[in-house]
């Protein structure tokens, strides 16, 4: 049994849904510290000019500590107007948009207090899209108190796994000679990313799944998957950075 495990994202990228793919149980790490900067509560969609950030905004002050699951949005900041109506002016226009908004857009009409849930919403109507069919299981469900790379070990044998599908990120923490001595296969993505025709001129990697999706539609998978006929490697290999996150 091939298992996967990722921190909840907003609007992830490529990657985490072609690692999700390729397993049979992706774990939903959400009961670790909320990181700064990074990927949880943001990622990037295409513009005409090249890119910009879609940014959840959450309250910080005091909360250093604070765990992924207790981060809370800042809600005195308009953001989900500002989202929506960046989406619509950005990918209007895309082949796919008119399939897959409808499904986004009720996101930016509900009221949410937990990054977290806002997080699990986007993912599930994203992994429909897909048509990902992976069995998903919230770490924070099964209670491990263990942290960095005992956790995720600790979690592949809670939950049977004989083969760990890890990002690249993951060699400078995990204890790779731990899952051999516990007969647990350790493997690592290697993601390459793929080229696909985009809205503007130039392509830009590193994105939103959505600019996948309104760009080629019922393709995407294949495309991010490697397996389409007319998928192009340019040999944007994964920088640790981007690794495991958007």
């Amino acid at each position: 049994m091939r298992l996967g495990i990722l921190q909840p994202s907003y609007l992830p990228w490529l990657g985490f849904f072609d690692q999700m793919n390729r397993v049979d149980t992706f774990v939903y790490l959400d009961d670790v510290q909320f990181t700064r900067r990074d990927w949880r509560n943001r990622n990037r969609i295409r513009t005409r000019e090249g890119w910009a950030w879609l940014t959840v905004p959450v309250l910080q002050k005091h909360r250093f500590k604070e765990l992924l699951k207790e981060t809370r949005i800042d809600n005195t900041v308009a953001w989900p107007r500002k989202h929506r109506e960046a989406i619509r002016a950005n990918y209007a226009q895309s082949p796919y948009f008119d399939l897959y908004f409808p499904a986004l857009e009720p996101l930016y009409n509900k009221p949410w207090e937990f990054l977290l849930d806002l997080c699990f919403e986007t993912l599930g109507r994203l992994k429909t899209a897909l048509e990902i069919s992976t069995a998903t299981v919230n770490a924070s469900d099964l209670d491990i108190s263990a942290a960095k790379g005992d956790k995720i070990l600790t979690l592949c044998e809670t939950l049977g796994a004989t083969h760990y599908l890890s990002g690249d990120a993951s060699k400078r923490y995990l204890p790779e000679e731990e899952f051999q001595a516990r007969g647990i296969a350790l493997e690592y993505q290697n993601y390459q990313h793929p080229v696909y025709n985009q809205r503007y001129p130039g392509f830009v990697p590193y994105l939103s799944v959505i600019d996948l999706l309104f760009n080629m539609g019922e393709e995407s998978l294949d495309i991010l998957s490697g397996n389409h006929r007319d998928a192009v490697n340019p040999g944007h290999a994964v920088d640790p950075a981007i690794d495991g996150c958007g």
